[in-house]
């Protein structure tokens, strides 16, 4: 009989040693002992109690306290297979006689005021890389709003005031996130590809904050890729006279693309042969491809000759834009403006307004064209990363936090393959 309870005795040890060791390798609490373990609910609770050690003040850190009763707490912690793990903790109150006040201790394996330990915190930021904030909130069996306010510390801490004395080269741009004309201007280091500034609204007043943490960073930027923006111009002029600015090569292909589709419109409208109505209907599109993207299979080389053949001022307009866009393929800077002077005489002598007209645009911003051949950069990265966040606001059916959505905007960087909100 004496042998038995000896056996009974020491397998309760290593029960309760084993339990002890489990705590702290798989659920990293080392301050804390175990006691027993419940199953109750298709949950798993561990019941645990603070070591002696673990009985300080929580804002002086005396052990020199004294206890003055408990209040139990249960703390989420990461699952065992599908089960939840709770752990049960009996939070000991303490008269502190440094402070002279009555406080309740804190634990080192969760943050105060939350319900979950650091762990399962770790857990679900894993779980976030690869999943939507309500797949993980269904596999981990809490509320969306757990998730949510998970990685939106995260984000807050690394993100908040991201690092600017680094830039070099950065583009802005402005991105539409919503109807009734609801944007954001973004600011992106083209050398990492990071969001270093979000802002409400579009324009030089939404920068305003970006330029007081710029120039309290001391951070030297040489160049900005910006599109044609009188604002926009203005604003680096005023905040940054140092740094070169680079007008955006999508900008102005897309600005006299714009120019093409214009004058068709009006041509379309002025015609009343309706065989050549016919001919330069459903052109739109041709006229703006590149020649070599012309699809032979769809006839659409002979189709856009056709409708060249209507009229020649737009066959004009269509030949200069084909011209235009080897002015980035140039070999120096001083060919670059050679090439361009070229086709500002050619556009002036065409007697065509569409082209008089983007010939002075050109002419006026000249030197933000030819910046591009001192710093090759474009607004194209940020573009991508517009796109990037289009993606992520879809797939998340849009954010009911702003704050939050700023935050995912920052860090959407670190998104390499898929996309989640």
């Amino acid at each position: 009989m004496l042998t038995l309870r000896l056996v009974v005795t020491i397998n309760k040890r290593e029960e309760c040693s084993m339990s002890t060791s489990l705590l702290y390798h798989g659920f990293g609490i080392h301050d804390h002992t175990y006691k027993r373990t419940e199953f109750a609910g298709g949950a798993v609770t561990f019941h645990i109690v603070p070591k002696p050690r673990a009985i300080r003040c929580p804002i002086c850190r005396t052990k020199k306290v004294t206890c003055r009763g408990v209040v139990h707490r249960f703390f989420r912690t990461i699952p065992i297979g599908a089960k939840p793990v709770w752990l049960r903790v009996p939070i000991q109150r303490v008269w502190c006689p440094k402070c002279r006040v009555v406080r309740q201790t804190t634990t080192s394996f969760a943050e105060p005021k939350k319900r979950y330990t650091k762990h399962f915190k770790r857990y679900v930021l894993e779980l976030s890389r690869w999943m939507t904030i309500q797949a993980v909130a269904n596999h981990v069996g809490v509320s969306w709003d757990v998730v949510k306010d998970i990685q939106k510390q995260r984000l807050w801490r690394l993100y908040r005031k991201p690092r600017l004395k680094g830039l070099k080269e950065i583009a802005i741009d402005e991105i539409s996130i919503g109807k009734g004309h609801k944007y954001l201007t973004l600011v992106l280091d083209l050398r990492t590809g990071r969001v270093v500034f979000v802002g409400d609204g579009k324009g030089a007043e939404a920068l305003q904050p970006f330029w007081t943490r710029l120039k309290k960073s001391r951070a030297r930027i040489q160049a900005v890729a910006i599109d044609m923006s009188n604002a926009y111009i203005q604003a680096v002029t005023e905040n940054i006279p140092e740094a070169k600015i680079v007008f955006d090569r999508f900008h102005i292909v897309k600005m006299f693309n714009d120019k093409i589709t214009e004058y068709r419109r009006q041509l379309f409208n002025r015609l009343k042969d309706p065989t050549e109505r016919k001919l330069l209907k459903g052109t739109r599109w041709l006229l703006l491809k590149n020649p070599e993207n012309l699809n032979p299979e769809k006839d659409e080389r002979e189709r856009l000759d056709q409708a060249l053949e209507v009229n020649k001022p737009l066959a004009t307009i269509y030949y200069m834009n084909d011209d235009l866009r080897q002015y980035w393929n140039q070999a120096n800077r001083a060919s670059a403006a050679a090439f361009l002077q070229d086709w500002i005489q050619r556009a002036k002598a065409s007697g065509i307004k569409v082209l008089e007209k983007f010939a002075d645009t050109l002419i006026a911003h000249r030197d933000g064209i030819l910046a591009y051949y001192d710093y090759p950069i474009t607004t194209a990265p940020l573009e991508g990363t517009n796109n990037k966040i289009k993606t992520m606001k879809r797939q998340a059916y849009g954010f009911r936090d702003k704050e939050f959505f700023k935050l995912k905007i920052m860090g959407i960087h670190e998104t390499k393959y898929a996309l989640v909100g």
